[in-house]
């Protein structure tokens, strides 16, 4: 007859009835080993945080000041973008459509193929292929962006974004290639996130559906993706920031023309392409120009921990909890 029993967790942590067990001199020493240990993983989890409060400590008094020379009318309600010319414009709706267009041409890119990639890995890869397909997504995480910009405009502009896009003529700088060269460079990250979701899923589920009868594609669609749902979910918006902050990709694929356009086949300029473009400039410390990178900066910010917190809300949703 089975029995089951639980214990109260003590100020020694998850081995305190092993602990208990141990000669007093011992048992002490363990007690404190398990406080210093507790106290180094506390620090170093408060590192995230400090890091973060400092980056927004960097951005609150620039941005303060840039807000005192530019009303937000000008800065939200205009689409002329040229603030380091004379006469300059602040109105940074160029930018915003720009870093939207490039996500959304990417996240077509890395999701769908991040979750097939995903789906081939567990269900249908021997392990074999196996082995050798995940070493070459980790070698394809580990690239430089600046080669896959350099990728982006010596191979994918003319060969590939001139030739699928049916609307109008695609300028050498362009938002698609920037676009399908970032979508490449993150769907590994998608596919190892989407996969180690799935891999959490118990095993006995994966059984019972072939047990009745079940392919493997309505395993996958049926019972795999609903199960790991808010993993797949959080793995799509770690992808999804990571293309809004990408900078070097797109400041070499798509130029640094700020045009309000929604034509992907144009040149446009990101959020984080327009920070890394003016970040290297001869702009003097206290001018309104070098105050727009840190406007920039924190709208950049605030997108992504907007975001986030709708990820954090779509996940506990759909969240399965399994014993």
């Amino acid at each position: 007859m089975a029995s089951t029993f639980t214990t109260e967790p003590t100020e020694s942590g998850p081995l305190s009835p092993l602990v208990d067990l141990l000669p007093s001199g011992q048992k002490r020493r363990q007690q404190t080993y398990e406080r210093i240990i507790r106290v180094v993983l506390t620090m170093v989890a408060s590192v995230a945080v400090v890091i973060t409060l400092g980056v927004v400590a960097s951005l609150v008094q620039p941005t303060y000041q840039f807000f005192q020379e530019v009303p937000f009318g000008d800065f939200f309600g205009s689409t002329k973008w040229y603030p380091l010319f004379d006469p300059p414009g602040f109105g940074v709706w160029p930018l915003v459509v720009g870093t939207f267009m490039v996500m959304v041409i990417a996240t077509l890119v890395a999701v769908p193929g991040g979750l097939a990639t995903a789906f081939f890995l567990n269900q249908y890869a021997s392990d074999r292929t196996r082995r050798y397909l995940k070493p070459i997504l980790e070698i394809l995480a580990g690239i430089p962006t600046v080669v896959f910009g350099f990728f982006a405009v010596t191979f994918v502009s003319p060969n590939v974004a001139q030739k699928i896009w049916p609307v109008g003529e695609v300028g050498f700088y362009n938002a698609l290639s920037a676009g399908l060269v970032v979508g490449i460079m993150i769907l590994p990250m998608m596919t190892t996130l989407a996969e180690d979701a799935m891999a959490s899923i118990p095993r006995s589920l994966v059984e019972g559906a072939y047990a009745l009868g079940a392919t493997r594609r309505e395993v996958c669609t049926t019972v795999i993706f609903q199960a790991a749902l808010s993993g797949i979910i959080a793995g799509a918006v770690i992808a999804i920031s990571r293309a809004i902050g990408e900078t070097t990709i797109v400041l070499l694929a798509s130029g640094s023309n700020a045009e309000f356009t929604f034509n992907p086949g144009q040149a446009m300029q990101t959020l984080a392409s327009f920070i890394g473009f003016a970040g290297i400039g001869d702009q003097p410390t206290d001018s309104t120009g070098y105050r727009t990178i840190f406007a920039v900066g924190s709208l950049l910010f605030i997108v992504t921990f907007v975001l986030n917190m709708v990820s954090i809300r779509i996940v506990r949703k759909f969240r399965e909890v399994y014993e």
